[in-house]
């Protein structure tokens, strides 16, 4: 069976930029939402990633030009993470693409119906945080 999860995310992939991915849109909204630098390994924490998987999405978004990767001046083993300013035009123009598919799903659905699943939707967040 499909999930819901799984049908919101073929609907938003097909609408972003060509060349994007959900999951570079993801960690492009939490560094423009974060502005300060942010090392791989904090990432990933976020992210509930492995340090592998984050490392090959953020060579990609390197490679794009969105984001900066810089050696960490106070431990040259770690590094730090930051958007650029093409990465965050890019982050704008794929919100700009999804945004009118969210609102359409809100709309049929009604804003009270989607207010009231708010509170819900973040207690299961913050539960399967935890682990």
């Amino acid at each position: 069976m499909i999930t819901a999860d799984q049908l919101a995310r073929a609907r938003l992939s097909k609408a972003l930029p060509r060349g994007m991915e959900l999951s570079h849109f993801v960690i492009l909204n939490y560094l423009v939402q974060h502005r300060e630098e942010h090392s791989p390994a904090e990432l990933a924490r976020v992210f509930h990633l492995s340090r592998g998987a984050l490392t090959n999405t953020l060579s990609r978004l390197e490679r794009a030009g969105h984001v900066h990767v810089r050696p960490d001046w106070d431990d040259a083993r770690r590094k730090r993470v930051a958007i650029s300013p093409a990465g965050a035009a890019a982050r704008d123009a794929a919100l700009a693409a999804i945004r009118p598919i969210m609102e359409d799903a809100a709309r049929a659905i009604g804003p009270e119906r989607v207010r009231a699943a708010i509170p819900v939707l973040r207690e299961l967040r913050r539960r399967f945080s935890e682990e």
